[in-house]
């Protein structure tokens, strides 16, 4: 694989000096609006009380963090302001309000956002978390790979990272209560394997990918077997690869990240691993703060550590071949050969 200059560039502004991902998830919406909905009594959250709780994620933990991750209905309006210069901007791409049928789930991209708007604003990659099930309908299986291969399409026209996430989810006949965003706890490991290794294609376009863990959290227990499936992930993907926490508690993603970057992770993009213990005391503003500054942060500089120790710079991954990624041309032919790259 060769990078563009643009993803080249993106790519490097999302990680730190040592080519380490220390990303912090911000873009949330429906475990943070549906709590804050419920304690107001409302059928939407107000729009201030979720800015608000994403503006001190972003002021309480970006320090330590490469960048951010943002949705563009809540956390750019709210947080644009602060966020520090020298830290990289991933910018949300898709909905978090799906279309669901005995079929399987259905994406779409927030309406009145793009690619190009993305590019515009300055964000330094595009984030897509994709619904997928391997065992879905094969009408589902098309549309899910035609949205992100459009998005795919997208980036490489304005030459910006894309970063995809994917997450396995319950289909409606294995659910016997309340249904929406919920992703699987009884996870298949072959599902999250397949789904790897089908985006992994070129005709996606993906440069880093956002994965799960390929068991359960409570099954994460150091074993040569457990490794080998993180393993396996890790060569299906084919690329710079982040681990996100999907909820999991701080020790169990601790434990996670171990696994991940023995297999040639690169670093992680987390978010309620970080903040969720801190925002359970909502609305108490002054305790969340707490929660962000005494557990949030030591935790975030403690999976930093890890990374520092274990992970894989992202530059050195095997895909890019013996130099890393580097730009090419770097000489003279550079203008002339830039549209052509």
């Amino acid at each position: 694989m060769q990078l563009t200059p643009g993803k080249l560039l993106g790519m490097r502004r999302l990680a730190d000096e040592k080519g380490l991902f220390k990303m912090v998830a911000a873009d949330q919406r429906p475990p943070i609006k549906e709590p804050i909905a419920k304690h107001c009594g409302l059928p939407e959250a107000p729009w201030d009380e979720v800015a608000k709780f994403k503006l001190q994620i972003v002021r309480q933990l970006q320090g330590p963090s490469s960048a951010i991750l943002l949705d563009p209905h809540f956390g750019i309006p709210a947080a644009f302001d602060e966020l520090a210069r020298d830290k990289g901007l991933v910018v949300t791409l898709e909905d978090s309000v799906f279309r669901e049928s005995n079929a399987g789930r259905f994406s779409n991209s927030i309406d009145h956002w793009t690619v190009s708007k993305i590019k515009r604003l300055g964000g330094d990659a595009v984030k897509v978390l994709a619904w997928y099930r391997p065992d879905a309908s094969p009408k589902n299986i098309a549309f899910q790979r035609d949205y992100v291969r459009k998005v795919g399409a997208e980036c490489a026209r304005f030459d910006i990272p894309f970063l995809l996430e994917l997450l396995l989810y319950p289909l409606r006949s294995e659910l016997a209560g309340p249904h929406g965003y919920i992703e699987m706890k009884e996870k298949d490991s072959d599902f999250v394997l397949a789904s790897i290794e089908e985006f992994a294609k070129p005709e996606y376009g993906v440069d880093l990918f956002k994965l799960e863990s390929p068991v359960n959290a409570n099954m994460i227990d150091g074993s040569d077997k457990v490794q080998q499936l993180f393993n396996d992930m890790g060569k299906l993907a084919g690329r710079p690869w982040v681990m996100l926490s999907a909820g999991a508690d701080k020790n169990s993603f601790r434990n996670i990240l171990l696994h991940a970057f023995k297999a040639g992770a690169s670093g992680f993009l987390a978010g309620r691993a970080i903040w969720q213990d801190a925002f359970l005391a909502y609305p108490n503003w002054q305790q969340i703060v707490y929660g962000l500054t005494s557990d949030g942060l030591p935790y975030l500089k403690e999976i930093s550590r890890i990374a520092d120790e274990a992970a894989l710079p992202w530059a050195a991954h095997y895909c890019y071949g013996e130099k890393g990624a580097v730009l090419s041309p770097n000489d003279a032919t550079f203008r002339q050969n830039y549209d052509s790259m």
